[in-house]
Order: structure tokens, then sequence, then C-alpha cells
């Protein structure tokens, strides 16, 4: 059995794989990671629950953009896992498998690596283009030979409604949804219309600038993932939401290693 954690800046993503298939998933609030043993004992209940055997785990791959929690998720490996091997994901360690062109490739979140690794195993020899709906909103680029070209990083849907309602007074907290209309009758209406299809807008107009300015064409494949990918399924802008991409990029960063 493999673990793989997905470290990230809201939550904690993991998944458990068993014969190269994920037979469990599970969040866990990054904020509430304090000690190794607070992740352990969560692990520990959540692997009861399912009638899985934390002593079966061989390997826990793990990547990680939250390095306030690295020592603390080393340390429960350490602790809980003793028998298991431990693999933490950077660009040293994932060169055959992609060629990242970034001018500094310790620059590049783990998550985005791992996620072009999966996506390029699902769609070898393909130009991709991967967005990644989280806390922050990530669009990358990889070539038809495995290139990691760059992207744009931008604010969440979460991480804009907290900038507006923190820092305009008149403006309230909002539930993130699919609103009706374009146009908004009430204020929490008006936000959640301009956030979600102005982040529509966003997306599309960033993807229609890499056709023309990176792969001068429109044989690209789009793909999806991250926390809020469902809600935008419906809007033809992706051939595909890939749930797991990031854990099945880390499982497959492991077993290349």
């Amino acid at each position: 059995m493999l673990l793989c954690l997905d470290i990230g800046n809201t939550n904690i993503v993991g998944g458990v794989f068993i014969d190269g298939k994920i037979q469990l998933k599970f969040r866990y609030a990054t904020t509430m990671l304090g000690t190794s043993d607070q992740i352990g004992v969560f692990l520990y209940n959540i692997f009861q629950k399912n009638n899985l055997n934390l002593q079966k785990i061989e390997a826990i791959a793990v990547s990680s953009v939250v390095p306030r929690c690295d020592f603390s998720i080393r340390h429960m490996a350490t602790n809980y896992f003793p028998n298991a091997n431990y693999y933490k994901l950077n660009y040293k360690n994932i060169a055959k498998l992609l060629n990242i062109k970034y001018h500094n490739p310790k620059e590049v979140g783990a998550d985005l690596l791992a996620g072009a690794i999966a996506a390029v195993e699902i769609y070898p020899n393909k130009n991709l283009v991967i967005v990644d709906l989280g806390t922050a909103t990530t669009i990358t680029a990889v070539s038809n030979k495995g290139e990691f070209l760059g992207g744009t990083i931008m604010a969440g849907l979460k991480l804009a409604v907290d900038s507006l309602t923190k820092n305009a007074a008149k403006l309230t907290e909002i539930d993130i949804k699919i609103p009706k209309n374009f146009l908004g009758s009430s204020t929490k209406a008006c936000i959640q219309s301009g956030i979600y299809f102005g982040h529509i807008g966003a997306i599309k107009e960033i993807i229609g600038g890499y056709k023309k300015e990176v792969f001068n064409s429109n044989n690209i494949k789009i793909i999806a993932t991250g926390g809020f990918a469902q809600l935008f399924k419906n809007k033809k802008i992706f051939d595909k939401i890939e749930y797991d991409l990031i854990l099945l990029g880390l499982k497959k960063a492991y077993e290349s290693r």
C-alpha cells in the first residue's frame, strides 16, 4: 500500500493506493496541523474506520507547498509508519519525468509538478493546459514533449471572496456557488456573480493566450483538477476533470524514483 499526501494551503489531501488504484481518499484542514501526533492520530482513525492496517503501508509520498508543515509530516511518518519509505517530491527527483523550463525550477510548487506528471502519464504526447482550482487557481502549460513550460497564478475563488469581504466594509461573506444570473439583484448575488463569472472569464482568457503565445494551435488538452473544479464542469471550458490528478502524480513520481 502507498499513502500519498498533498499538503496544500487549505487542506491536506490524502489517498491510499492498493494494487495501483485509489481505495481511500480523505481531507484534513491544514490549519489544524500542529504536532505530528495530531495528523498521526487522524490517520490512525481514518485507517481504522475503513478497515485498513497502517502497518501495511510500504511508502509515503508527499508533495508540500506549506514549509511549516514539513517537519510534522516527516516526524509523523517516522513515528506512525516506521517501516515505510518516505518520499518528498521536489524538482530534482522528478527530472526524468518532467523537463522543467522554469528560470528557477525550485520555485515551482510540488503540487504543480505532481499534477503535470500525472497529466503527461494520462495524456501522453499531448499539449496540455492544467487548471488547478484550489486556494489559488493555477493554470500551467506542458508541451507534448513533457516540458513544464510555466504558468499563471491568480487568487482562487475563496481567496477572492475573503479579500472582498475583509476589505470592503459593506460586503458580507457568501457561499461559493453557481449563480443563476449574471446580473445580481442583491449584494450577495452580485458578489457570487462577479467571483464566479469573473473566474470563468479569466480562465478562458488565459487559455486563449496560451493557445496563441505558447502552442500556436488549438490542438490542446485542457484538464481541470482541485476542490472547486466541479463548479465549472458544465461550462465547456475543460476537456476533462481529473479530481485525483495530484495524488496520481505523486504515485507516479514515487514509482519512478
